[in-house]
């Protein structure tokens, strides 16, 4: 893993991202597929709505699992 502390995708923040959005567009992705943005906790909630109103959000998990599970 980085020395580097991975930040939150919002826009403008600039705070420890703790959350992993995972996501994908089935118009364009396979369903398999999952893109990934990262969320500090003030943000999870707007992130993952922006998503989910799309119908995009497949998951959310606390980045520390999400490493953990992608072996990092």
């Amino acid at each position: 893993m980085s020395d580097e502390t991975p930040i939150c995708s919002a826009k403008g923040c600039r705070a420890d991202a703790v959350w992993v959005l995972a996501w994908n567009n089935p118009k364009i992705h396979t369903p398999e597929r999952r893109k990934t943005w990262l969320a500090c906790e003030e943000h999870r909630e707007h992130l993952s709505q922006f998503l989910g109103v799309r119908g995009f959000l497949k998951d959310v998990v606390l980045l520390q699992e999400w490493e953990s599970a992608q072996g990092s």
